[in-house]
């Protein structure tokens, strides 16, 4: 198996495709409120349904991608991406883009359990770190796209139109990636993943619990930055997705940054001990937002920031996952973080959406404080077993 950036790059694409079909409904949550008459409970859920049909997929993506090898998955993974976010697009009623969203929740569980595998098979030696942080800016590069791209096309089109442009940039990709990339053969057998002998391993269980409260803070932050920013800010939901994109773009340069930061320390606790400090920073400006900035130029800044701690830090976050497994367990491995990652988003989104609705955002703001101080003491223990 070649170790080279070429197949780097190619997976980093596919994580961009991917991501910018995933993250499209994040854009377009304002609009989705003003379509169907939402309160800011039911914009969460709308959310959530979308991290259920992920979350609920992503063993079995896992265990596929174990089986078959990576690249099988990875082409039909994102032609479903684009088959959903179509789908999305053309939903008459609330029940029906519940649904739509679930599917495409479902299909993005292919993402993280093949495009890892991917980057553990290809990257040089002793820059994996580098990769994988090379390969997650695909996440926040392609929901800075979607952000940008969604909530631009709604000004001049309907909101819808920019979905479609999205299915077709994938379905693009798809026969590129097709064409170019050469996978890692899988095991040849569809098999259950071994669960218990993963969680086993202590200091892979106390990561997948940090995982838990990381994805509480990213995807409730991600959820609600656009109606933040149209509510509490009083701007368009044009700058709300610049401040959307805005961070992203600061999570894309912070993953490659921790990346190359984590090769040095090296292993799995260097990893870890990257991801504690933007864990603890993330913690500190999450409690700052729960003082209400008001203005738009600190609440910029703050989003940039959240930008390079929070968001940036899952690159790191799965270099030392995949560091504390062998490589024929890294799918099913994968699968366990991205699972507690997802339930947190899963979970607290409505909460946020409930404390807005009765305390503010002041409130809400202040919950997300406490998941990052949590998933903050749960890595510092990942530190001391690593």
């Amino acid at each position: 198996m070649s170790r080279d950036w070429r197949s780097v790059g190619l997976v980093a694409g596919w994580q961009t495709a991917a991501s910018l079909c995933y993250y499209s409904i994040f854009a377009a949550t304002g609009f989705v409120r003003e379509a169907f008459t939402l309160s800011e409970s039911l914009v969460g859920l709308f959310l959530t349904a979308a991290l259920v049909g992920y979350t609920v997929t992503l063993f079995p993506s896992g265990a596929a991608v174990d089986g078959y090898g990576e690249r099988p998955v990875m082409i039909a993974g994102l032609l479903a991406l684009a088959a959903a976010a179509v789908g999305v697009s053309f939903a008459p009623t609330y029940a029906t883009v519940l649904a739509a969203g679930g599917v495409l929740g479902a299909a993005y569980s292919t993402a993280m359990p093949a495009s890892n595998r991917g980057i553990v098979a290809h990257a040089p030696t002793g820059q994996t770190n580098l990769a994988m942080g090379l390969k997650q800016v695909g996440v926040t590069t392609g929901s800075a796209a979607a952000s940008l791209l969604v909530t631009g096309v709604a000004a001049v089109l309907a909101w819808q139109v920019g979905f479609w442009v999205i299915a077709l940039l994938a379905v693009g990709y798809a026969a590129l990636f097709a064409a170019r990339y050469r996978g890692q053969e899988g095991t040849g057998e569809l098999s259950v993943p071994d669960v218990t002998g993963l969680f086993e391993q202590r200091a892979y269980a106390v990561l997948v619990a940090a995982g838990l409260f990381l994805g509480a803070s990213i995807f409730t932050m991600l959820g609600y930055i656009v109606l933040y920013v149209q509510d509490a800010v009083g701007a368009s939901a044009a700058i709300g997705g610049i401040a959307l994109a805005l961070t992203q773009i600061t999570g894309s340069v912070a993953r490659v940054g921790a990346g190359s930061l984590a090769d040095r320390l090296g292993g799995a606790r260097g990893a870890a001990l990257v991801a504690l400090g933007q864990l603890g920073l993330g913690t500190a400006l999450f409690g700052t937002l729960a003082f209400d900035p008001g203005s738009l130029v600190p609440v910029l800044v703050l989003f940039a920031g959240l930008g390079l701690s929070i968001h940036g830090s899952t690159g790191v976050f799965y270099s030392c996952l995949t560091d504390l497994v062998d490589g024929d367990e890294v799918g099913a491995a994968t699968a366990g973080g991205q699972t507690a990652i997802n339930v947190g988003g899963v979970v607290t989104p409505p909460i946020f959406g409930f404390l807005v609705e009765t305390g503010g955002y002041d409130a809400a703001w202040a919950l997300l404080a406490l998941t990052a101080g949590a998933a903050t003491l749960l890595l510092l223990l990942v530190t001391r077993r690593t």
